[in-house]
């Protein structure tokens, strides 16, 4: 057994992290600076669950949460879809640097035996990501750099902080570089992504009724249910390998296509609006999982569809109790 180190999590991500690693039979310390209660947490007097609201941005509470720790699952940042990135640059990018500074130099002086950092495709490079016939990008992709937006730049200049820990220091780090993970999680507010988004749209229009898409629904992603990446995150921390390495999917589909299959999943008979004016980020993105294949042996199992209809019932739900 492990005394594991979860940070961000109260979010997405975070929380489905730190629930397979207690049901693995980890002591978990479960830290953010609030929780959205996505899961049901364990019970409060389980001797190998601990919650903790902390705010990593400040080296003391860092501290706090690395104490007593083996290793670290760092999610924590400031981040949301399209629309929260690229709003607030100063606010995302000051956040996450504070946050991962902070946690990378705690790891070391409480002797951290392996630190995960949660990066993302926005690493790279946005000439790459013009076409909506995307190229699968390879992690060597990233350089020469030219990531997406501010959040982009920050999260690829962790990536270098990281592994200058591990140089000057000796920290083990592994980086995983999520494409557009999805399921239950966040889903209103402003910070959801794309198929929460779409799912809660369609959730809360009538039958027939109408949605907006932002763009024109051209733009293409790949997509990854949460129970892969969870499952992905913990085999690259289990390795030896020390480089970036994808988690995702290859399957790429449009914002129309992704649409589709969610009113598909619904039943309801739904019309397609378009706002051009609101952002989309790049034209595509693909992911390439030829060395995350070789290096792990992993791969996404969950299709999409598959993925979607439980996300959408989720999501579904909470819309219906939200009205109360």
């Amino acid at each position: 057994m492990d005394r594991i180190l979860v940070t961000g999590a109260g979010g997405f991500i975070g929380s489905h992290l730190a629930k397979y690693l207690h049901e693995q039979g980890h002591y978990v310390r479960a830290v953010d600076v609030k929780f959205d209660d996505y899961l049901e947490p364990p019970p409060l007097d389980d001797p190998r669950y601990e919650r903790c609201k902390l705010d990593l941005r400040r080296s003391d509470h860092c501290m706090i949460a690395t104490h007593g720790i083996d290793k670290v699952f760092s999610l924590a940042a400031n981040m949301g879809g399209i629309g929260y990135i690229t709003m607030i640059f100063a606010e995302i990018m000051t956040d996450s640097v504070l946050i991962n500074a902070n946690m990378l130099r705690a790891s070391v002086k409480q002797g951290i035996s392996r630190y995960f950092f949660s990066s993302s495709a926005c690493v790279y490079r946005v000439d790459m990501q013009t076409n909506t016939l995307a190229v699968g990008l390879k992690e060597a992709d990233a350089y020469p750099a030219l990531p997406n937006e501010g959040y982009g730049w920050e999260k690829l200049f962790t990536e270098i902080m990281a592994k200058g820990y591990q140089r000057d220091y000796g920290l083990p780090v592994r980086i995983a570089r999520f494409h557009n993970i999805f399921g239950r999680g966040t889903y209103k507010g402003g910070k959801e992504k794309a198929p929460a988004a779409l799912c809660r749209k369609i959730a809360e229009a009538a039958d027939p009724g109408e949605i907006i898409i932002w763009g024109d629904g051209s733009a293409t992603r790949s997509y990854c249910y949460i129970d892969d990446c969870v499952r992905g995150i913990v085999a690259l921390m289990e390795s030896d390998y020390d480089e970036p390495l994808n988690i995702g999917s290859d399957r790429l589909v449009s914002v129309n296509e992704l649409a589709d299959i969610i009113i598909k999943i619904s039943g309801k008979r739904i019309t397609k609006k378009y706002d051009l004016s609101a952002p989309v980020g790049v034209m595509g993105r693909n992911a390439d999982l030829t060395l995350v294949k070789q290096v792990l042996g992993w791969e996404p199992r969950v299709s999409l569809e598959e993925g979607l209809a439980k996300t959408y019932k989720w999501i579904a739900e909470q819309v219906e109790r939200d009205k109360r």
